[in-house]
């Protein structure tokens, strides 16, 4: 995946909650919406902002290539392969943000649009089937589409001043599409869950494991939050954009493609395994032994797949009504010898005596695999399991 460049201070980026800038384009795109549902507009604009990310660092690395300096020297700002030896996506000319601005104001936007998320697509296999392309559907508003063009272009006029190219404009998208991806969670109530874990949660979570280098895993991935933020523990802590490697995997569609664009815009390199599969029904790193588990698996889920011979059963097999403790046996099941896991489950889960979970929680204790668990307010409880030489082999 392409990466955006090192910032230039040891310092991590601000929070989204103390930044003003977000908050002013997320209350103007929510107005732009108008009668759309959150959950069916949020990939309209997280779209669109991907776009301007990709475009706006083609447009960066292609005023290089033109200036023909240095490494550069009689380089062709034309030629794909100059764009991804640096792992920059190419932006074929009718996807770049300039050819979408100029024709915000048209009626055929958003067929316009579709057409550039297809070109793209077409030109960066590793984003195939990844972005959104209804763009053109009769019920979006074509008028307010141009609109969210427009203010999406305002990004980059407020990050850098006149005269200067910098990539603060590729953190501002970044942290843009953050921010946005917390208000949609939010819009959207207790579905938002779904594609979306609280950020206090995920950097409680991350602080406790210190996951400085390996291999993190998630099986119940929804947009990423858990990389992204590992990723930003990595760099605050003096480490750089690969000293972890990343595994993922998510049932849903839908939240998959946004998982894949919520690192990409971030240039973190991730494997989300071929297709969006259920964690339980078709494990898609069945050989992954990770160094860390993150996760925040969906809470007492009484409808899922359950095989009783399955290997990851190892300290019983977990009832058909509720998956909390399928997920902490997949788990420890996928820890290397002394991985470590942390994740999320309901409250209830810590006391529940139902159907052998008692007895699975207790086997679980007994092979002394639980490090600490953590009361969060409302339903939740953040748990920790490390594995031994003597407790999974």
């Amino acid at each position: 995946m392409p990466r955006p460049p090192k910032a230039t201070t040891g310092k991590a980026a601000p929070s989204s909650a103390t930044i003003g800038f977000e908050a002013k384009l997320w209350l103007t795109a929510d107005k732009l919406r108008n009668n759309m549902d959150a959950a069916e507009y949020k990939h309209v604009v997280l779209g669109l902002i991907f776009l301007k990310y990709i475009s706006d660092t083609f447009e960066e690395h292609r005023a290089k290539l033109l200036a023909g300096k240095d490494d550069y020297a009689g380089a062709n700002a034309e030629d794909p392969d100059e764009y991804k030896a640096e792992n920059v996506f190419w932006v074929p000319a009718e996807a770049r943000w300039s050819h979408l601005q100029s024709s915000a104001k048209q009626p055929t936007i958003g067929k316009i649009v579709d057409d550039a998320m297809v070109a793209i697509e077409r030109d960066n296999p590793r984003l195939k089937g990844v972005l959104p392309k209804d763009y053109a559907r009769p019920g979006l508003d074509k008028q307010r589409l141009g609109e969210l063009i427009d203010l999406i272009a305002t990004i980059e006029l407020t990050a850098a001043s006149a005269g200067e190219k910098t990539h603060r404009s590729v953190d501002l998208l970044g942290r843009v599409y953050e921010y946005f991806l917390t208000r949609f969670a939010s819009a959207e109530g207790k579905n938002g869950g779904q594609f979306y874990t609280p950020s206090c949660v995920v950097r409680c979570l991350v602080e406790m494991l210190a996951p400085y280098k390996g291999r993190i895993y998630d099986p119940a991935c929804g947009s990423g939050g858990m990389f992204v933020q590992s990723e930003k523990f990595v760099e605050s802590h003096g480490g750089k954009l690969g000293d972890i490697s990343i595994y993922g995997q998510e049932s849903n569609a839908t939240t998959r493609r946004l998982a894949i664009m919520n690192l990409a815009i971030r240039g973190i390199e991730a494997d989300f395994g071929p297709e969006h599969a259920d964690t339980f029904r078709r494990d898609l790193h069945p050989d992954l032994r990770a160094d860390y588990v993150l996760a925040n698996p969906p809470f007492n889920d009484s409808d899922w797949f359950r095989k009783d011979d399955d290997v990851r059963w190892q300290f019983g097999v977990p009832p058909k009504g509720n998956a909390n403790f399928a997920w902490v046996q997949h788990f420890i099941h996928h820890l290397a010898p002394h991985g470590i896991a942390g994740f999320v489950l309901a409250n209830g889960s810590m006391s529940s005596n139902q159907s052998g979970e008692g007895e699975i929680r207790r086997a679980i204790i007994e092979a002394d695999l639980v490090d600490c668990m953590v009361a969060l307010p409302g339903r939740h409880a953040t748990q920790s399991i490390r594995t031994s030489s003597h407790g999974l082999n």
